[in-house]
Formats: C-alpha cells, sequence, structure tokens
C-alpha cells in the first residue's frame, strides 16, 4: 500500500446521495480475480450518460471525489475500493459513509474525509474549475481561495495510512517478534511445532 499524506489535484464534483457499491461497481465485475482493470467498469451505469462527470475532460484522472451524504453503503464488496483505486482516486470527500465501505477504503489506502454539507456545497463549486488540497498529516482540506476545513480520523489509521501499512505490512512489523514467539514455542511444545518446520 502507497503512504498518504497529501492528496492534491481536481476532483470530480459527484455531489450524489446514496450511493451505494453497486453504483461503483456493477456485480458482473466480481467474477474478476485480479483487481487490475475495475476502474474502467466504475460507475458503469451513470457513464451511459455523455455527460457524467466521470468522463468530463476537465476531470481526467482526479485522485479526489466530492460526494454526497451516505457514499459506498448497500453491500459490503472490496471491489468498490479496487475500483475507485484503479480509476486513480486516493480521497472520498463526503458528508458519511458506509462503515463498511469506510473500513475497505482504508485497508486499500483510500483516505475517506468526512465534512459538513455547508463544506461539501462550497468544494462542488471549486471542484469545477480548480484543485482541492487534503493534508492528511493537519486534517485539513483547503481550496486556493483560502477555504480551509478541519476533520476527524481514527488516529490508528491516520498511522497506517501515512505510513502505508496494510494488514500485511502491520504483521510485518512485528516479524521478530513472532520470529521469538515461534522459536520459544518449537523449544517447549515442540508437539505442536512438530510437522511445521519449527521443530528443533
Amino acid at each position: 500500500m502507497e503512504p498518504v499524506s497529501k492528496v492534491e489535484g481536481r476532483a470530480y464534483p459527484f455531489g450524489m446521495k446514496n450511493v451505494d457499491t453497486d453504483i461503483i461497481i456493477p456485480a458482473h465485475y466480481l467474477k474478476t480475480v485480479t483487481r487490475d482493470g475495475l476502474g474502467k467498469g466504475a460507475f458503469e451505469a451513470l457513464r451511459k450518460d455523455p455527460a457524467n462527470v466521470f468522463d468530463d475532460p476537465r476531470h481526467a484522472g482526479a485522485p479526489i471525489i466530492v460526494a454526497g451524504d451516505n457514499f459506498g453503503c448497500g453491500s459490503s464488496r472490496e471491489h468498490a475500493a479496487w475500483a475507485l483505486l484503479d480509476m486513480g482516486v486516493k480521497a472520498v470527500i463526503a458528508p458519511s459513509f458506509s462503515d463498511i465501505f469506510a473500513g475497505n477504503a482504508f485497508k486499500n489506502g483510500i483516505l475517506t474525509v468526512a465534512l459538513p454539507q455547508e463544506a461539501i456545497d462550497r468544494l462542488m463549486e471549486v471542484a469545477e474549475t480548480d484543485p482541492i488540497s487534503i493534508d492528511l498529516e493537519s486534517q485539513s482540506v483547503t481550496t486556493p481561495f483560502q477555504d480551509r476545513w478541519t476533520f476527524e480520523i481514527d488516529p490508528f489509521r491516520k498511522h497506517c495510512l501515512m505510513e502505508g501499512l496494510d494488514e500485511v505490512g502491520l504483521t510485518l512489523k512485528s516479524e521478530a517478534a513472532i520470529a521469538a514467539y515461534e522459536a520459544r514455542l518449537a523449544l517447549s511444545q515442540p508437539w505442536v511445532a512438530n510437522g511445521t518446520g519449527l521443530a528443533a
């Protein structure tokens, strides 16, 4: 997982409320065994409208989505986070998120920023013409027009995002402690370690 400290650039002024994971990535994409290429299916139903924001050249490759309340509701499919990542999205700003989606986003290195609706309304305006900046260290969102909002984030999640630590990375940071435990186990309970390659 890549570390996240700042996310800057143009944003998709999406704004839709109650966007469920089936809108983010339709069910027929769930058969894939790889994360690659899911971006082409992201928001597929909405992209049938030629005027959709995701295919507007002014926002091409934007790393931020500004969305409405309850983003990521519905099923728990992690493919939704994978699809966003594959289309280049690093952060989503909305008034609220589904807990499961927020967890999946975090595990995949996507920053979810909850701000009040008044801030979302302003960011929707700014995103039409100018970039937005999210600074995770200071927990702030700013615009070129001196707008500034702060947001809350769980300290553990903030640490993991800034260090680029997913669950595997967190486990590997304890590699020495795990190896020491396995060595003690092989000596004190060899019948447990027998056949695992840990027995002396």
